[in-house]
């Protein structure tokens, strides 16, 4: 009895030396993890002006938030709804994205299901021939002698098989939020590829809108160019009139001809720069051939989402190049606390349960069901170099995605802020633009007049006509460069569309 109690104290002393000796080993191990580098907490750009006018005195602090645009409601033309719709349906650029939506998603899945246990069905089977002078032939070979088996007990010394069915488990616990922190990087990836699908959509549509209205600029110009044809036509009529009773010259004739035919050659080209465009538009809308259906002047509603306060950061945070940038950053943080993890000791469970024995005849007996649990921890010693680079290489990125996130904030306020005043002068542009060609129309009749009275000379005719052709051609390309500014206003606005 005095014996038994001796073992009884060595084998508890013997425990409780061992297990002093795993809390010291673990104490140790976490204090070297707590060594760990921080991570670096930059997630907040520069605050805002409060508007976009620093000369303006009116605060806009209290102005609503923005509401994301619509494309009927800013352009206001039916035709180029239609065509953006279409544009959104087919564009092979646009359905690509959608795909990657798709696989980022799968990521995001991916990433949720490593913080759940794993679980693995396992039917294994082999046989193996022990040599006799093994331990395990020897083990094998003596094992069968003994009187404490039964017969079923009593293993093959010919071919001996190993049988398991039954399930394995392993779970490693996210203690320290490595898992979690890989989870959240790709949750903000998912958001961020949302964001640049919506960033692609506004320059699919704002290139559509751009082609869109080059189209109507071009028609428009080819309109004029008809025009002043016939007013040509007309004058060398005049000319050819008043050279056949001696009152011009042949070199007046021959003069009215060469700016005809001048006019005819552009005309030519403007009918290839609108088959060109039309078929890039087509390209644009993944379609071979056609024709674009569009209207005859440029309509516009932008004017309305000028007139509104708005807050500017709110504006600005709802751009999808900044939500982009803004979800990429909140992406590389995670990732850095995920590197910043591996500092720190791993706990890993697992298990399992099923079938096994070294007979067919007794596979499914009670006596074969087997089962174990497993648990270990494990810290970084001697690969802590390699670890301490992979943190570091983590940490720059998210430097760098925060330099990215506040470039991207700082070019939205002031691409914005340069529009919103480009908009405003085209205005005062087109007004005085449209009164001078209304003076030019009165000077091209003037001329005919003096000319049949004999107050002016056939090159006044010309140089009448040959400006009010390029002040109407001018009209119509600024007219084209406001429509480009409202598209580039819309881009700057985070786009839009029903």
């Amino acid at each position: 009895m005095k014996e038994i109690l001796n073992q009884y104290k060595n084998a508890n002393t013997q425990f409780l030396r061992t297990t002093r000796s795993a809390f010291i080993i673990t104490g140790v191990l976490l204090l070297t993890a707590c060594s760990a580098p921080k991570v670096s907490d930059k997630l907040t750009a520069a605050k805002l002006p409060e508007n976009f006018d620093a000369k303006r005195k009116d605060s806009i602090n209290n102005a609503s938030t923005f509401i994301p645009l619509k494309t009927e409601t800013f352009f206001k033309d039916p035709k180029l709804e239609q065509l953006l719709k279409k544009a959104i349906a087919q564009n092979p650029d646009y359905l690509i994205m959608q795909e990657r939506i798709l696989i980022a998603n799968s990521h995001l899945k991916v990433a949720k299901l490593a913080l759940l246990p794993s679980l693995d069905l396992v039917a294994d089977a082999s046989g193996t021939r022990y040599g006799k002078y093994t331990m395990d032939g020897v083990g094998n070979f003596d094992t069968n002698f003994s009187q404490n088996i039964s017969d079923k007990q009593r293993i093959n010394e010919d071919l001996t098989p190993n049988l398991f069915l039954g399930g394995k488990v392993s779970w490693e616990a996210d203690i320290w939020g490595k898992l979690s922190n890989r989870k959240k990087a790709a949750k903000q990836r998912y958001f961020a590829s949302q964001a640049g699908m919506r960033l692609l959509q506004t320059r699919l549509l704002s290139d559509a809108a751009d082609l869109y209205f080059k189209l109507i600029a071009l028609d428009k110009q080819a309109a004029i160019y008809d025009k002043n044809l016939t007013t040509q036509e007309r004058a060398l009529d005049i000319v050819s009139a008043q050279r056949s009773v001696g009152k011009a010259t042949e070199l007046a004739v021959q003069q009215f001809n060469a700016q005809n035919n001048n006019i005819h050659a552009q005309a030519s080209e403007l009918k290839l720069s609108i088959d060109q465009t039309e078929k890039a538009l087509l390209t644009l809308l993944g379609e071979y051939g056609g024709k674009i259906d569009r209207s005859s002047d440029f309509l516009s509603g932008h004017l309305e989402v000028l007139n509104q306060k708005i807050s500017v950061d709110s504006i600005i945070h709802k751009r999808p190049d900044v939500a982009e940038a803004y979800f990429e950053l909140l992406a590389s943080n995670a990732d850095a606390k995920s590197a910043r993890a591996a500092f720190f000791p791993t706990l890993n469970l697992g298990g399992y349960a099923g079938f096994n024995s070294f007979s067919f005849n007794t596979f499914f007996d009670a006596g074969s069901f087997a089962w174990q649990i497993l648990g270990g921890l494990t810290a970084p010693v001697f690969n802590k170099g390699q670890i301490k680079q992979e943190f570091y290489v983590s940490n720059r990125r998210q430097e760098i995605s925060f330099l990215q996130y506040q470039n991207t904030i700082t070019t939205a306020f002031n691409e914005l802020s340069a529009l919103l005043h480009r908009n405003e002068a085209f205005e005062d542009v087109l007004k005085y633009k449209l009164k001078e060609i209304d003076h030019l129309e009165i000077a091209v009749n003037v001329s005919n007049d003096l000319y049949l009275s004999g107050y002016a000379n056939y090159l006044e005719i010309i140089n009448a006509q040959k400006n009010k052709l390029q002040a109407e051609l001018d009209f119509v390309d600024i007219q084209l460069r406001n429509a480009n500014s409202q598209v580039l206003l819309y881009k700057a606005l985070g786009g839009g569309i029903n």
